[in-house]
């Protein structure tokens, strides 16, 4: 990861806590099912380099050999060793099945990661779901919006990307219309979901779901992206609880959600700590970092 005793602008003892907290974070990602075997994690490490597991899944990262760094306006893989994810391959000839396991390159949707770290100089961490919860407010009439205190970031209504736009404003992005952001085009659109930068180079939207595959989650912290990845999930239950209830669900005013996001955000640190313990206390997930 490094070169010397400082890379990318921080030190050796910097980037290995980094990577623990990095670590962490995919662990507890999983552990509140917003990754499963899919989704990921992204961390900003200076203005031209971010870094994100090799293509495995998010419960599995355990350590330093498990990171790859990509170069912002690319979104290329800097390291021409870097660690490459494996996955099996189910083969059928005649009647006999057998596996083979593959080399697989890094995660093709990091351009979600790197032209949103492109468009938003202070955004330090971007996460990607397929949130279950989330998916059906991407694809119909009700959008997602503040409901729940813990939540009101959200604002009064998120933003939703739609690849079918890109398709067919720009045939030649993507030969699959299979949903999946591929290209640095395909990113930029994304990353313009979210809306201008504010005065913080933060965008107007931290969240933006994704069109019948997921939402994006942006922060300026590993664990304040976690928080919002979290409790964009809890909101959508709460949301799609209350629709069940009433036809009428009183949602926060413009006022209200800004307070609200406001307060949550400020208290951010303090489940930390404790979603920390509760992935440690479970065999399943390992740092080594």
């Amino acid at each position: 990861m490094t070169s010397g005793g400082k890379s990318n602008g921080i030190s050796r003892r910097d980037e290995l806590e980094l990577i623990r907290k990095y670590v962490y974070g995919c662990h507890i990602l999983h552990r509140y099912n917003v990754v499963d075997a899919y989704g990921h994690l992204s961390v900003r490490l200076s203005p031209t380099v971010f870094m994100m597991a090799r293509y495995m899944a998010p419960a599995l990262v355990s350590s330093t050999e498990d990171m790859v760094l990509y170069n912002v306006e690319s979104g290329e893989a800097l390291q021409k060793d870097a660690p490459k994810g494996r996955f099996l391959i189910l083969c059928q000839s005649g009647s006999m099945i057998f596996t083979d396991w593959v080399p697989a390159t890094g995660f093709s949707e990091r351009f979600i990661h790197s032209e949103i770290y492109k468009a938003y100089p202070h955004v330090q961490a971007v996460v990607h779901s397929h949130s279950l919860e989330v998916i059906p407010f991407s694809i119909s009439s009700i959008p997602l919006r503040a409901c729940f205190h813990m939540a009101g970031f959200l604002g009064t209504a998120v933003p939703v990307f739609d690849a079918a736009t890109v398709y067919r404003d720009n045939p030649s992005v993507s030969a699959s219309h299979d949903m999946l952001v591929r290209s640095t085009e395909m990113g930029a659109a994304l990353a313009k979901t979210l809306g201008p930068a504010d005065g913080e180079g933060l965008p107007r939207c931290p969240v933006a779901l994704m069109r019948g595959h997921g939402f994006v989650a942006t922060a300026d912290s590993i664990e304040m992206a976690i928080c919002k990845s979290i409790y964009t999930i809890q909101n959508a239950q709460v949301q799609r609880a209350a629709i069940g209830l009433s036809e009428e669900v009183r949602f926060f005013s413009e006022r209200e959600a800004h307070d609200a996001g406001k307060t949550a955000m400020a208290g951010a640190a303090k489940p930390w700590p404790l979603w920390v313990a509760e992935v440690k206390s479970n065999r399943l997930y390992k740092n080594s970092v």
